[in-house]
């Protein structure tokens, strides 16, 4: 069953599968919370692919394509039919919301996701953009394959949709997390965020890309790293940030980066974190809707 896939995987003689294995062989090892790594499936980055069993890795092998995702590829756009599926291996991906010319992120996924998951989970059509922040590669299926799979597969579709419902609730609270917490708990956060999702304390990231998703003023963006680079919280050099000290970023950043970190683990506690993490949304956004 593993030469099946590893044969998926690995047989493929192109540029792009050149690229998926320079990616894989070149990429960071740290550790990040709710992170998945498994010293059996050295083949397998994709968390929700790694947190299958050899069987149901045969069964979803047999479909699944390998990919090279370059940078500004959208994958997902919204109010379109989705075709693939796409299991990220490595790189960062942008998910956001596009309304009457304005563009705001809602969240930022890597190894740990799948753009579309949400999608599959139950809706019609997407409603968010998907856009490679990063470049990196990916494994895609057909949307049709991996219902097939998911239908005969029970473990792999645990893991699936608890993974969507994370997704979720990460860009709910998102939305509240925008509405509630200051600038510099925001970009704690979200520099934590996207820190796990490339596995990695290197981010090529400008001022100019975080004052537009996130909603905010460049000048107040520029100020608060600024801040964090005198308190020995990150080091910024042209077109790149180094996260120079993890925990006390992590202290820094709003409650939103522990609660939906906890949501995204693949056990029992993300469980608990999401039925807590939404019963917060729901709360707050009833008692919006009770103002005058």
């Amino acid at each position: 069953m593993t030469d099946q896939f590893l044969s998926v995987l690995g047989g493929r003689d192109s540029s792009e599968a050149a690229a998926l294995k320079q990616a894989s062989a070149t990429r960071p090892k740290l550790h990040r919370p709710g992170a998945v790594r498994s010293n059996t499936r050295p083949f397998v980055r994709n968390a929700i692919l790694a947190s299958a069993s050899l069987q149901g890795l045969a069964v979803i092998g047999e479909y699944l394509e390998p990919v090279v995702l370059r940078e500004r590829t959208v994958l997902q756009e919204p109010k379109r039919p989705l075709d693939h599926i796409y299991f990220i291996e490595s790189g960062l991906i942008s998910l956001r919301i596009v309304a009457a010319g304005s563009v705001l992120e809602t969240a930022v996924m890597g190894y740990r996701g799948a753009v579309g998951a949400s999608l599959l989970a139950g809706g019609h059509l997407a409603t968010r953009q998907s856009v490679v922040l990063v470049p990196g590669s990916a494994h895609r299926i057909l949307v049709e394959d991996l219902r097939g799979v998911l239908s005969e597969c029970s473990e792999l579709r645990e893991h699936f949709f608890r993974y969507a419902q994370a997704q979720n609730l990460h860009c709910a609270q998102t939305g509240l997390c925008g509405v509630r917490h200051d600038r510099e708990k925001r970009l704690a956060c979200w520099l934590c965020f996207a820190s796990d999702a490339l596995n990695a304390d290197v981010l090529p990231i400008t001022h100019d890309y975080l004052s537009s998703m996130l909603g905010l003023r460049r000048p107040g963006v520029t100020e608060s790293l600024i801040r964090f680079e005198q308190q020995g919280l990150i080091r910024k050099t042209r077109g790149m940030l180094h996260i120079w000290d993890r925990q006390r970023l992590e202290a820094t950043a709003c409650s939103c980066y522990k609660l939906i970190s906890e949501a995204y683990a693949p056990s029992e506690t993300a469980v608990s974190a999401m039925a807590s993490a939404w019963g917060g949304v729901e709360s707050h956004f009833r008692a919006l809707q009770r103002r005058p």
